[in-house]
């Protein structure tokens, strides 16, 4: 049985990777499956519970405001304890966020545990979880393998995350078949993303130990500082711009504007998710080609000009085209950002870098998700869809100005 697993770990992860890595992957699927549904279910749950559009972005908020301030902490702190340490904290807390969503259904409770748990609303991963990972994740390989590795964790994160989204569609299934009510169904569904938690608390206890760092290493950014800052606050247009329509509000567009179903939505971000799954494999071989950087900027343009069109479209069908489109896109520049960062910084910065990085990212985005729900609760419907595009256009040239003569060391150039 050993050895069985030793050569499925050896298939799944990419070659010159350390087998250490499989956890973290096998629990970023986990993860991913319920961030795929809760997502799509969190506006309907809402909605079921007497809430107003507004309400969903101010819970999408929360969490990404927590989550900063998670990152923040961990930027801080995360080189003085061990990380698996760390990341178990981080599986538990993920349990109590899902029994605490699964049984609470006032307004303040809510969004107090939005803050300080793991939900995530949007398509990519934002929580805790995301500088831990991908520091421990650079340690498992170098160069090109690196780029390779976080390609893989980003197509795990995004084909789990379309399973998941077709789960949403579950709740009213089981409401259908089992004569309970759909808010009792969608409540059921945060109970198995509290027992998701405790799986991914065991993957993390498989992880080995790690000696304690050294006093050189305690300290969270040095010569990569000014780098570090750029990249941060470039990182954060983005971010902003994306939280103007994570999953939960681009849901809560689709029905609204066309009064899509949740099972249709399920199956829309399914075969969204799948598009953007299939990009993660091709991030690596064209990162090699063409570089990190122009695989970031000139793969991203276009997916922002189809979301803008899309806010225009009279047609289901055709924003659904155009918002399938900008998924095979959009995603290109994941696994590559998160290794451009890794290798444009020293080892022993890569944990700071990886919080500082994803700390104004959460910040700007935590702002947006309010702003768009009280947009699409005023009625203006394409608002959030153009902002996000432009927005995101002018972060890819900003980003091209300002590091296109920057090669990251031990990568391909």
């Amino acid at each position: 049985m050993t050895a069985a697993k030793a050569q499925l770990s050896i298939l799944f992860l990419p070659a010159g990777v350390d087998r250490s890595a499989g956890p973290l992957l096998a629990a970023r699927s986990l993860r991913g499956i319920c961030d795929g549904f809760v997502a799509v279910l969190l506006p309907a749950y809402l909605l079921s519970l007497g809430f107003g559009k507004l309400t969903v972005g101010l819970i999408g908020t929360a969490t990404l405001l927590g989550s900063a301030v998670a990152t923040i902490v961990v930027g801080l702190l995360g080189s003085r304890y061990p990380q698996r340490a760390l990341l178990l904290f981080a599986g538990a807390l993920m349990t109590v966020t899902g029994l605490a969503f699964g049984f609470l259904s006032s307004l303040w409770p809510l969004l107090v545990v939005a803050f300080v748990g793991t939900l995530n609303p949007s398509s990519g991963d934002v929580s805790l979880f995301l500088p831990l990972e991908h520091a421990r994740l650079a340690e498992s390989a170098t160069g090109d393998a690196r780029t390779a590795l976080f390609a893989r964790y980003s197509l795990v994160g995004a084909l789990s995350a379309a399973l998941g989204a077709l789960l949403a569609g579950l709740p009213d299934w089981i409401a259908a078949h089992a004569g309970v009510s759909a808010l009792f169904a969608i409540r059921a569904m945060f109970i198995v993303y509290a027992i998701t938690g405790c799986a991914v608390f065991l993957l993390y206890l498989r992880l080995p130990r790690r000696e304690a760092r050294t006093a050189a290493a305690r300290t969270p950014l040095g010569p990569s500082r000014g780098i570090v800052t750029r990249l941060a606050l470039l990182f954060s247009v983005d971010a902003f711009a994306g939280g103007l329509l994570v999953n939960s509000l681009l849901t809560l567009w689709l029905i609204q504007r066309f009064g899509l179903s949740l099972a249709a939505a399920g199956q829309f971000f399914f075969w969204s998710g799948l598009l953007s799954a299939g990009s993660q494999l091709a991030a690596a071989p064209i990162a090699r080609r063409i570089g990190l950087l122009n695989t970031m900027v000139f793969t991203h343009i276009p997916s922002s000009l189809c979301l803008i069109a899309a806010a225009f479209t009279p047609t289901l069908p055709l924003t659904l085209v155009l918002l399938l489109v900008r998924s095979a896109l959009s995603q290109l520049d994941v696994p590559t950002r998160s290794a451009y960062v890794m290798a444009v910084v020293t080892p022993l910065e890569r944990p700071a870098a990886a919080s500082f990085t994803a700390v104004p990212r959460s910040l700007a985005a935590a702002v947006a998700p309010t702003l768009a729900g009280g947009l699409l609760g005023a009625g203006w419907l394409a608002a959030p869809l153009i902002a996000c595009g432009t927005l995101k256009i002018a972060y890819d040239l900003a980003l091209l100005a300002s590091f296109r003569h920057i090669k990251p060391d031990g990568a391909s150039p």
